[in-house]
């Protein structure tokens, strides 16, 4: 393990509930009590939501991979990206000055690693001619969720930071990320070949009254 690794989690998860929540509080990684609709606990919370639908993708994905091997590959990424989710979460519920030189985090490694990712997937597939309505497949709609909220998150992290310190990483690695959401979604359904629906503004009412 690299000198540089993060320290690895010192947990004993003995019973799942405590009673300490019901007052409408929660407690941060240094102690500190806070409100549970807080701009923190928002935060965070929405970066466990993305990965919750990220599980879903990933359940599928190892489905589909039995038939077709190829998309093994992106199982294994969006693996890794739950664990860089998990890391990204202890550091927004950490206060800035309670943040441990050990403590998991993201960095410019992580979004470094996205973007080299989405560029080699990038290389297979056809330009776009338009946008693309999410639904081809199952997976295709399941990554497009996923990506959305991961918007969700990197706007909520954007407002926390306005008022709080935030590692500037935070905002660029979610931003990568939902720009990584898009490009397997489309490269998903290029490897399955699962259809792509692009945005045709004419196939609404309105437009097919106008032609009619």
């Amino acid at each position: 393990m690299s000198k540089d690794a993060f320290n690895q989690p010192r947990l004993a998860i003995n019973r799942v509930y405590t009673r300490q929540g019901d007052s409408g509080e929660t407690a941060l990684v240094g102690g500190q009590r806070v409100p549970k609709d807080g701009p923190r606990l928002e935060a965070y919370g929405t970066v466990d939501e993305l990965n919750a639908f990220l599980g879903a993708a990933r359940a599928t994905v190892n489905e589909l991979a039995v038939a077709e091997p190829r998309l093994a590959v992106l199982a294994a990424i969006l693996l890794r990206v739950q664990h860089e989710l998990f890391n990204l979460g202890s550091i927004l519920a950490t206060l800035p000055e309670d943040v441990h030189p050990k403590q998991p985090r993201v960095t410019d490694a992580e979004i470094a690693q996205l973007e080299t990712e989405m560029d080699a997937m990038n290389e297979d597939l056809p330009p776009l001619r338009s946008f693309v309505l999410p639904g081809g497949s199952r997976l295709d709609a399941e990554l497009h969720i996923a990506r959305t909220v991961c918007r969700r998150a990197e706007r909520i992290v954007i407002a926390l930071a306005r008022a709080e310190s935030v590692p500037p990483e935070t905002i660029r690695y979610l931003n990568r990320l939902s720009d990584s959401f898009f490009v397997w979604s489309r490269w998903a359904g290029h490897i399955t070949g699962a259809p792509e629906t692009l945005w045709e503004p004419n196939q609404s009412a309105s437009g097919r009254l106008d032609r009619g």
